[in-house]
Formats: structure tokens, C-alpha cells, sequence
């Protein structure tokens, strides 16, 4: 690289990483008015978008009147309420659908003009000149991972570690034309990271004749906000809906070429609203009623690649029928044991199913796993989960014999046959972890507890789910009688 060229990239990405913080410090002063970090995140996705629509010559897509400088010029009294009826004019008279849906029943957590007025000129003194106008999404990701990073904000268990998102990308070689989707699309992160990988493995013209197409569901409003802010940063052609996947809301869904999920984490699959009629299998699990969605939403020789955690490989009862239909339908071809601590749920380890859909029945013959986890460093803030941790679990899966023959390291393959001699428990375990190795998680409390108590949880919550059947059907057998 010539030295002229590797300056001029290192000046832009310390330009970017200053806007980054800068960004990010303006929330203290909300802190004190209890504001989580989560809310601020969503607070500045109406500020940035008016900002960044200046920036970027798209102020056509907002009223006139209701624009950046209009915010920062107001010298009136009452600059909160100004605010606030800026965002609801948005969310009502905006002639763009996305500008509409951004500002959909906005509120704000300011409650005094005098700290909304110190963000907006924050904001307002940044150097957005200093990064190209295509790294402006890349600024708005870079202030998701930094909340996602605050065990408080409970963002990480919609935020999967970048590193992570962009190897399954990689493992599924996302193409052209194709219908890809994330059924619990959080910050939008998979299509994202799909998007540009696309981007840097087609030409332009090839693109334009047959662009990918993205689709997404999320259940909370603020992370909705989130994701279509996000998604509309990196010129994505997306649909993203305000829904449960896990109810009917699902059937603004087309079969899809590609999914890519990390559902929530969680026991109930829901609220009160009325369950899904076409899951078979009747689950509290969320991740079990995910897996279920997933599955049936791919098209025959459509593939998926699902974040997990464990209790899915090994539950019985549902989880055990569900597996099953999954191995019937899909050939579920390679599990990743993922190490501790890259979720900041403490005690949940978690895993990745990768599969492809058939067209014929008995569609396992072999499940490859590999094992990031055994004898493996303990994952967090203080050690980030890199790209490099994926590479030799990338090179052996692109270089590999057939399934059968990998057997060895982290490697290990086992046949249909075997897992069912193992009543289809997916939980298989086969290195030893390093004799006196602090990093390994053998007899680690907070993973047993975490998994004894998953078992009585979902006991539990199926011994709920069937009685609540049973009432319900006592109930239809009185109306009719």
C-alpha cells in the first residue's frame, strides 16, 4: 500500500472513530436525568436522520419547516415543545414512507429544552465533512455496537458481535436476486453485513440488474426505529415491519432464498396474542418456535443460519419433535459451538445451525459440529470476539473432505444414525478441555445452574401451555354443548 494512501485511511478512520465518541459523550448529559443508554440511542435516531439528510442532500424527503436547521436555528421559547411537534409533523405529513414509520408515534425522553438544546449543538459542531458520505451508516453502527457493550442497556442480546454476523455471512455466500430475511431483525445487523458482502463480490452493473432483496420483523418499537434508520444508512432495498413473527404478522413474508436469526432469548414465545396456527409443534420456547419459522419459511434449496442456544440442541418434549421435523425437511449440515461470554446474558452459551432445505424427506445424513468452546478463552469486553477467531473454522469448512471423513481437532462429524441413537439430542460433546485450563468451562456453576434451571423453566411453561389447551377446549366444548 502506498504510504500517501495508508495515511489518508488512517486519517479518515480516526475521523470516524472521533465522531464516534463524540457522538457517544453526548449522552451523559441525559444520564443524569435517568435516561438508559438504549433510549438516548433511540433518541438520536430522529436527531442524526434530520442531520445526516443535510448532510447527504436528502432533506427532499422532509417538509419544509421541518428540517435540521430549523431545529438548531429556533430561538423561540419552548424549545421542547417545538421538538415535539417537529417529530410528530414527521411521523404524520412526511411524503417518504420511511420518514413516516422513523418519526411513527414518536416520543422523546428529553424533558427539558436545556439539555435537548446542548445535544443539538453537540451534534451541530461535529465535522461531518471529515468521512465520505457512504461511512455515515457506519458512524450509526458504530454508536449500536458502543450501546450494545453496556450491560445495562440490555442492547446485547439484540446486537450480535459483528465479528460473528460477518463469518456466518461468509459460511452462507449470500448472491444476487435473492429474497433474504432476519425474522428478528433487531438493529439489522445480518442484512447489513449480507449487503456488503454482496457488494464486494459482484460488480455494479450485475447489481443493478438483480439486487438482493431484504426483509425483517421487530417486535420493539425502538429497536424498529433502530433497524430502519440503519438499514436506510447503508442503501438497502428492505421491508422491515413492526410484528411478531411468531403470530400471523409472519404472512408479509415471501419464501425466502436466505435467512439469517439470532432470536431473542427467553422462555415465553409471545405475549397474549394469539399464537401462529400453522407451527405443528406448540412451544413456550421462543427460539424452538423460531427455529420453527425459520424452517418453513425457506424455500426448497433456500438455506438458514440460526443463532441458538443450547437448550434447543437437547430439550425434549417440543424441542425434540421440532429437531426432528428440522433433520426431516432441511439437511442441517454443520453446528458451531460458540464460546462463552460474546452474549451478555451470563450463564447462556450459545450455538449456530446451519442448514439448507429440501426437496425430499430424510434430508440429514450428517451433522459436522466444531467446537469454538472446549479449552477456549472466556469471551467479553475485555476480550472481544475478532474475525480472526473464525479462520480456521471458515478455511476447514471451505476446505474440508466429505462430512463423513471429518474427525478430527475441533472437527467432528456424526451420522443421522447416531443422533438418533442419541433420541436426537444435538448436544454432543466430544473434547476434553486442557487438564488445569482456567479458560475451559468444565463445571462452570453459572453454566449449570443456567442449565438446570432452562430444564425447569421449560417444563414448566409446557405444563402451563397445556393446561391453558385443555381450558381452552373445556371452554369450546361448553359453547357448544
Amino acid at each position: 500500500m502506498p504510504r500517501r494512501f495508508g495515511c489518508v485511511l488512517r486519517r479518515m478512520s480516526a475521523a470516524y472513530d472521533n465522531i464516534v465518541q463524540r457522538v457517544w459523550a453526548l449522552c451523559h448529559i441525559l444520564r443524569g436525568d435517568g435516561v438508559s443508554y438504549h433510549q438516548y440511542i433511540s433518541e438520536l435516531t430522529y436527531l442524526l436522520f434530520l442531520k445526516i439528510a443535510e448532510e447527504t442532500g436528502a432533506e427532499s424527503l422532509l417538509p419544509v419547516g421541518y428540517r435540521w436547521q430549523d431545529l438548531v436555528g429556533y430561538r423561540g421559547q419552548g424549545l421542547l415543545p417545538f421538538y415535539q411537534e417537529m417529530l410528530t409533523h414527521l411521523g404524520g405529513h412526511a411524503a417518504s414512507k420511511v420518514v413516516r414509520e422513523l418519526y411513527a408515534f414518536p416520543t422523546t425522553v428529553f424533558s427539558h429544552s436545556e439539555n435537548l438544546r446542548a445535544v443539538i449543538d453537540g451534534i451541530a459542531k461535529i465535522d461531518w465533512h471529515a468521512v465520505s458520505k457512504d461511512r455515515i451508516g457506519d458512524i450509526y453502527e458504530g454508536l449500536l455496537a458502543k450501546n450494545s457493550q453496556d450491560l445495562r442497556s440490555g442492547a446485547g442480546q439484540y446486537f450480535t458481535p459483528r465479528a460473528l454476523v460477518d463469518s456466518i455471512v461468509r459460511i452462507v455466500r449470500p448472491k444476487l436476486g435473492e429474497i433474504i430475511q432476519d425474522a428478528a431483525v433487531g438493529s439489522g445487523g445480518f442484512l447489513i453485513s449480507t449487503e456488503q458482502y454482496i457488494r464486494d463480490h459482484y460488480i455494479d452493473e450485475n447489481y443493478r440488474k438483480a439486487p438482493p432483496h431484504y426483509q425483517g420483523i421487530e417486535i420493539e418499537k425502538s429497536t424498529y426505529r433502530i433497524c430502519l434508520m440503519n438499514t436506510f444508512l447503508h442503501g438497502l432495498d428492505a421491508d422491515i415491519w413492526l410484528g411478531d413473527a411468531l403470530t400471523d404478522d409472519a404472512r408479509v413474508f415471501e419464501p425466502a432464498d436466505l435467512i439469517l436469526a439470532n432470536p431473542p432469548f427467553g422462555a415465553r414465545a409471545g405475549s397474549r396474542r394469539k399464537r401462529r396456527s400453522d407451527l405443528e409443534v406448540a412451544t413456550t420456547n421462543k427460539q424452538l418456535a423460531f427455529l420453527q419459522h425459520i424452517y418453513m419459511g425457506l424455500k426448497p434449496g433456500g438455506r438458514a443460519a440460526v443463532v441458538v442456544p443450547d437448550n434447543v440442541l437437547f430439550e425434549d418434549g417440543a424441542g425434540r419433535r421440532i429437531r426432528q421435523t428440522l433433520m426431516s425437511l432441511c439437511n442441517l449440515h454443520t453446528i458451531l459451538r460458540l464460546p462463552q461470554g460474546i452474549f451478555y446474558s451470563p450463564g447462556v452459551q450459545t450455538n449456530v445451525m446451519f442448514f439448507r432445505r429440501s426437496d425430499h424427506g430424510n434430508a440429514t445424513r450428517t451433522i459436522s459440529y466444531y467446537d469454538m468452546r472446549t479449552a477456549a478463552p472466556r469471551y467479553g469486553r475485555k476480550r472481544p470476539l475478532l474475525t480472526i477467531d473464525f479462520a480456521e473454522f471458515e478455511s476447514v469448512f471451505r476446505e474440508r473432505p466429505a462430512p463423513e471423513d471429518v474427525t478430527s481437532g475441533r472437527w467432528q462429524s456424526f451420522s443421522r444414525a447416531e443422533i438418533a441413537a442419541r433420541d436426537d439430542n444435538l448436544n454432543v460433546l466430544w473434547l476434553q478441555p486442557e487438564n488445569g485450563s482456567a479458560d475451559s468451562d468444565t463445571l462452570d456453576p453459572l453454566v449449570v445452574l443456567t442449565t438446570i434451571t432452562d430444564h425447569l423453566r421449560s417444563a414448566l411453561e409446557e405444563a402451563e401451555l397445556l393446561a391453558e389447551e385443555l381450558t381452552s377446549s373445556a371452554a369450546t366444548d361448553e359453547m357448544d354443548m
